[in-house]
């Protein structure tokens, strides 16, 4: 089968709200057939998000909004509950089309996570799947959390990848309704901490084998001005 053309862009720290405007722009760009798939992996600041499913006991006892000043926190519109987004880890927002998928959002999630149990395989940690749940698990605990949106068959949001984050913010909430102390990272279980470009290069890999991608690099601040569009 011919592979088709994904555009990517290199890793860099972000703010939340500033990926947050990009997805949108790229989702508009995207629906328009102006971009072809393209998955944006950053790095953000110590961030909050809460999905569609939070409840205030997710929250924590006294409320992340305590952490004024050491966090930012968001309300946004993917599915899940509250979750944790810091250095460290690797974030990654796939804008893709699923009409050319068949429309199957619950495959669009195995691949997801199949990625990541191929991501982490490749640094020796064997990764899996648990029923009922959505995300990726060493043993009983979770190193990858997905969490999407999809309006028009064009996807937003997707997923985070502990590599070595400070995971005393996990404690201070429910993510995704667990216990923090259910959250491990890469740095935890091996004993050499990866280096967070490291694994971006491993992930996109398999991203592009798993999707059927022909991965192209490219400065998103010269794509969006190609495509007539500024943030």
């Amino acid at each position: 089968m011919r592979k088709l053309t994904a555009f990517t862009c290199p890793l860099e720290l972000m703010l939340y709200a500033e990926a947050w405007e990009r997805q949108k722009v790229l989702h508009a760009l995207r629906r328009q057939g102006i971009v072809p798939d393209f998955l944006l992996t950053v790095e953000h600041p110590h961030t909050y998000t809460c999905g569609r499913t939070t409840r205030s006991d997710h929250m924590g006892s006294d409320g992340v909004s305590l952490e004024a000043g050491a966090a930012e926190v968001f309300s946004i519109e993917r599915g899940g509950s509250v979750t944790y987004h810091g250095p460290g880890q690797l974030v990654g927002y796939p804008i893709i089309d699923l009409r050319r998928r068949g429309r199957d959002v619950h495959r669009y999630v195995r691949e997801l996570e199949k990625v990541l149990i191929l991501t982490l395989a490749g640094f020796g940690l064997k990764a899996r799947r648990r029923p009922g749940l959505t995300g990726v698990w060493v043993e009983r605990r979770k190193i990858a959390a997905i969490g999407i949106y999809v309006r028009q068959w064009i996807t937003m949001h997707g997923f985070a990848l502990n590599v070595c984050p400070d995971l005393g913010y996990f404690r201070k909430v429910s993510p995704c309704g667990l216990d923090g102390n259910a959250i491990t990272s890469m740095a935890e279980l091996l004993s050499r901490p990866p280096v967070l470009k490291e694994v971006e290069g491993e992930l996109k890999h398999h991203f592009a084998a798993v999707f059927g991608w022909e991965l192209e690099e490219v400065g998103l601040e010269a794509l969006l001005a190609r495509s007539g569009e500024n943030l």
